[in-house]
């Protein structure tokens, strides 16, 4: 879907083309200058926009071979929210009516929201040792050296 088709599909909703246009043009004008000027845009139930440092590294040209050096950049990057995850891998049915992004009333979120945060903390605190153990390994090589 391309922003013509995007813009169609709200007017159906909306019942104005030109109503339409204008919201569509507004949240795209909005999303990207907030991003460029280093927020990040949170759209609960939907995801999220942000920028990201991609580190300089060694390039090639698939067509000629030809090596090159990119320069380290800022990257606009999407995050998508757990439940369009959960759409688009079809573990969750979309509603029949209504919004597909609008939030749960409180105290309803799902078990798998919960497990999520956990599994994030568990693997933090394991990267976490990771790091302080090979900090460890590496100063008693560098004592013994």
């Amino acid at each position: 879907m391309n922003k013509t088709a995007l813009i169609a599909r709200v007017a159906l909703q909306l019942g104005s083309r030109r109503a339409a246009t204008e919201a569509v043009e507004a949240v795209l004008d909005t999303i990207v200058r907030a991003v460029v000027s280093g927020e990040t845009v949170s759209v609960t139930s939907f995801g999220t926009f942000e920028t990201t440092e991609a580190s300089a590294r060694r390039a090639r040209n698939p067509q000629t071979g030809e090596t090159f050096d990119l320069a380290a950049r800022t990257v606009p990057r999407f995050r998508p929210h757990t439940r369009f995850r959960e759409y688009a891998n079809r573990e969750r049915d979309l509603p029949e009516a209504g919004s597909a992004v609008r939030k749960d009333p409180k105290g309803t979120h799902t078990q798998a929201a919960a497990k999520s945060t956990s599994t994030r903390a568990a693997a933090r605190s394991a990267r976490t040792r990771t790091v302080a153990n090979s900090n460890r390994r590496r100063a008693a090589a560098r004592g013994a050296a």
